[in-house]
């Protein structure tokens, strides 16, 4: 098949032989020790059930292109990312799920809804073939933004435990006692996002605008895409990242603005 007419067909067998990249790396782990194999195995494995799983949903959810199911669809994807956020958290407190889930529904459907809306201009509005693929983009992107936010404001507030008692017996109210904490939590949430920002098309070229490029799309289209995509996974990480930490910091507090030292409060999940 031609490149220029779509993309190149991948067969079953050019996918198993991409399988000896996994292979090359497990041996990799095996011959210096580093005791890998077992999770390369089981990650490759998940990764060939998860896609191939997805790809088969999609045709489904293209053909029938119904906005209850695009919706649906958007809305198990938040709830798998609010668990995997609290998995990369373990130290939050209990009881955040539904703060996570918040966070990453309000960035997500706000930011998917705005690009297509207004930036692409999808008729209908709930076209799964733009909605989905972008909404997969934003909710993955924000997610890896809140979880490491929200684990960046625990681990840095129980590391100013002392400082934090200090500070609240003094008086300071929940915020100024934990606003150090918060602003770095945010600042490490958002860093990635810009230093990807700063090497996209200089270190390497980003996946929407490849992919696009290998289906035959004209490279400076291609490019347009790619900002859109750059610039609104910023806006969702950091729309996601500051939701989440806000309603989330103070949990480390009493009701009457005292910090919560670890022989003092729930056990973490």
């Amino acid at each position: 098949m031609n490149a220029a007419a779509g993309v190149v067909p991948i067969g079953w067998l050019e996918l198993a032989l991409a399988t000896g990249f996994i292979l090359a790396t497990g041996a990799l782990s095996l011959r210096l020790g580093l005791r890998l194999e077992k999770d390369l195995a089981i990650a490759a494995a998940r990764t060939y059930a998860q896609l191939l799983a997805l790809g088969f949903v999609l045709r489904w959810v293209f053909d029938v292109n119904a906005w209850w199911l695009v919706v649906g669809l958007l809305a198990l994807m938040v709830a798998a990312a609010a668990r995997v956020i609290l998995k990369r958290a373990p130290d939050a407190p209990k009881g955040l799920f539904g703060t996570s889930a918040f966070a990453v529904a309000l960035t997500g459907f706000t930011v998917t809804f705005a690009v297509t809306g207004l930036v692409v201009r999808v008729q209908p509005w709930y076209d799964a073939r733009y909605v989905i693929p972008i909404g997969g983009m934003v909710l993955g992107n924000s997610m890896t933004g809140i979880a490491l936010a929200i684990e960046r404001t625990f681990a840095d507030l129980d590391a100013r435990a002392e400082e934090m008692l200090a500070l609240t017996a003094l008086g300071a109210t929940r915020w100024e006692a934990a606003a150090p904490s918060v602003r770095a939590a945010l600042r490490a949430g958002l860093i990635p996002t810009i230093a990807a920002m700063s090497a996209a098309g200089i270190v390497f070229i980003p996946g929407m605008m490849t992919g696009q490029i290998l289906a035959g799309a004209d490279p400076l289209e291609a490019t347009k895409y790619q900002i859109v995509v750059m610039l609104m996974v910023s806006a969702a990480t950091a729309i996601g990242a500051v939701t989440a930490v806000m309603l989330s910091y103070g949990r480390r507090f009493t009701a009457d603005g005292v910090y919560l030292e670890k022989g003092f409060r729930e056990d973490a999940r």
